[in-house]
């Protein structure tokens, strides 16, 4: 029974994920080009301004189900094993740690597809497409520096948003269920609106540790070198005061709350769908 149990996990959390990450990337990618836009150091209209919002969708599409896939696995997964041996008290924890080794694992994945859409997003030459931004990365700095610039800033970005999103999202969802449900399991539009606040909550905070993240991948090689997360917050606000820090913000928010809506509706509709299916599957193998 446990050997099902941990199968269901499994094999519910890719499925829901992969599914939930395609559909909110493809749904809201133009927001996304906007926004990084808005944080190039180019300036929005040089880098393309509202022409070509779709530029780069080439990448997400390759990158955004798999990512989103092996975060939830890692996310349940760890939820799954961890959750009955800790108290109530300390589940906060348990769903920030979570999350954060989620983000880690995705990255693997999420960096490199991010470094070469980033870029297709931002050029204005049309002859550079994602697969030439993808092998001039590789030729002129290697696999590792080329596809992992900003690695470690998107680490830096994903973790503080974690910390964020997923304890409220949880803390959103439970007093939802107590209060309003009466301990019935939430449906997956009730769920989606737990996501969009959460999400749309952890966007705005964590901003300008996204605009640092972008600068440092769209940088050229040379200026690349020296770029920190702390030296790169100080250079836009250096130039641009606490509106650079905050650039990008209104589509990056508007993006992640209806991504937010988006995504974790979907993923709790395809894991219950999965479930479904895995428990209908377990029962025909009984009989």
């Amino acid at each position: 029974m446990l050997e099902k149990a941990e199968k269901h996990v499994y094999v519910s959390s890719l499925f829901g994920g992969a599914g939930a990450g395609l559909a909110v990337d493809m749904a809201l990618f133009p927001l996304d080009t906007l926004k990084t836009r808005l944080q190039s150091s180019q300036g929005f209209l040089k880098a393309g301004g509202f022409r070509g919002v779709y530029k780069g969708i080439g990448p997400q599409v390759i990158g955004s189900a798999p990512q989103a896939a092996l975060f939830f696995l890692t996310y349940d997964t760890f939820k799954y094993y961890v959750e009955p041996r800790v108290e109530s008290y300390a589940l906060p924890l348990v769903h920030m740690t979570a999350a954060s080794a989620g983000e880690v694992v995705a990255c693997l994945i999420r960096v490199p597809m991010e470094v070469v859409k980033q870029r297709r997003q931002t050029s204005t030459n049309k002859k550079h497409t994602s697969r030439k931004i993808l092998m001039h990365a590789i030729r002129s700095e290697g696999v590792i520096k080329g596809l992992y610039r900003g690695f470690g800033s998107t680490i830096f970005r994903e973790i503080p948003f974690s910390f964020i999103q997923f304890p409220v999202l949880e803390y959103l969802k439970t007093v939802y269920r107590v209060n309003f449900k009466n301990n019935i399991p939430l449906e997956s539009w009730e769920v989606a609106n737990c996501g969009a606040v959460a999400g749309g909550f952890a966007a705005a905070v964590t901003t300008p540790l996204d605009v640092a993240k972008t600068r440092i991948m769209l940088a050229d090689k040379k200026t690349a070198i020296n770029m920190r997360v702390r030296t790169v917050l100080k250079q836009v606000y250096h130039e641009k005061g606490f509106k650079g820090l905050f650039a990008g913000f209104t589509p990056r928010v508007l993006w992640i709350t209806i991504g937010g809506y988006i995504f974790f509706g979907t993923y709790d509709l395809s894991k219950n769908f999965c479930n479904d299916c895995l428990l209908n599957s377990d029962l025909v193998t009984t009989t």
